[in-house]
């Protein structure tokens, strides 16, 4: 971040707010919003679907699994950089869909409301004990075209798919970075060569991504890190193997924030590879994505 590393780190060390998506499937953002003033809940600054809860340092999390907008599936948590990330895929109603690290399923609830229930949604993930508690997410979210694929002994679970995806969304296993104003002890738990290790991951499941493909289909490739390596030099390698891929501009992918494009454009932080979100820079979580098409 050059000059503004220490105002970066500060925000990273900042209370962290409770966001919220809410789920298209189900309800609107205007009722939702009037149902949890008691909770302060006002629209995000970005994403069409978000409803922001503003915590104090010292303030305690509200009970929002209590509340009967989440128990009917109206509302899930989950931060505003996380459903921005899930919008710049631009997944549509009926296209297939992979979400290869779906872990517990945040961004397979956001690509099914987007899909709104047309379309093959494939969710599997490489540690199938991460995939455990997707299955009663994706039921109270009343959604219904999501095939869960957990892994079995060394079987691929996706061995009948060659070249046929509309969209691969990769939630690649990072080092979190961006999430340590949430998480602040991960600073000091992040083991020496774990970087190395994730790095190795990112490639792997980066090629896997890239068979599944179809000409013309695109995969989406998002982490929450703040680090170089896993972000922009990750995407320079993988096209560097794959020529047939190419990076979407990020004006193009920001087309999905409507009327608030361009001032997210001066927010966050455009690379040739993508977009890098930041506490300081966009208010939430630090994100990054990356939209690579096939020839």
């Amino acid at each position: 971040f050059g000059d503004d590393r220490v105002a970066e780190a500060m925000a990273m060390a900042s209370r962290a707010p409770l966001d919220l998506r809410v789920n298209a499937l189900k309800a609107k953002r205007e009722k939702v919003q009037a149902s949890l003033k008691h909770l302060g809940a006002e629209p995000t600054p970005w994403s069409p679907l978000g409803l922001r809860i503003t915590l104090s340092a010292d303030a305690r999390n509200p009970g929002i699994h209590a509340e009967e907008d989440f128990i009917k599936g109206a509302i899930e948590v989950q931060d505003e950089g996380s459903q921005l990330a899930a919008l710049f895929t631009a997944a549509k109603p009926g296209e297939q869909v992979i979400d290869l690290c779906a872990g517990a399923g945040g961004k397979t609830l956001a690509l099914a409301a987007m899909m709104g229930g047309k379309g093959r949604l494939i969710a599997t993930d490489a540690d199938k004990r991460q995939l455990a508690p997707i299955h009663e997410r994706l039921s109270r979210a009343g959604v219904h075209n999501a095939e869960i694929r957990t892994p079995k002994g060394d079987a691929d679970p996706l061995a009948d798919i060659k070249a046929s995806a509309d969209l691969v969304v990769i939630d690649a296993p990072c080092t979190g970075t961006g999430t340590w104003r949430r998480n602040p002890d991960a600073k000091w738990r992040m083991r020496p060569g774990a970087l190395e290790i994730r790095l190795k991951d990112q490639a792997e499941v980066l090629e896997r991504a890239a068979g599944l493909v179809k000409p013309g289909g695109r995969i989406a490739y998002i982490t929450c890190s703040v680090l170089q390596p896993e972000n922009g030099d990750q995407i320079r390698a993988f096209v560097a193997r794959h020529p047939e891929f190419a990076v979407q501009p990020p004006e193009q992918t920001a087309t999905v924030l409507w009327d608030k494009a361009e001032a997210f454009a001066e927010a966050a932080l455009q690379t040739p590879e993508g977009w890098l979100m930041t506490p300081r820079r966009t208010g939430t979580d630090g994100f990054f994505v990356s939209v690579l098409k096939k020839a």
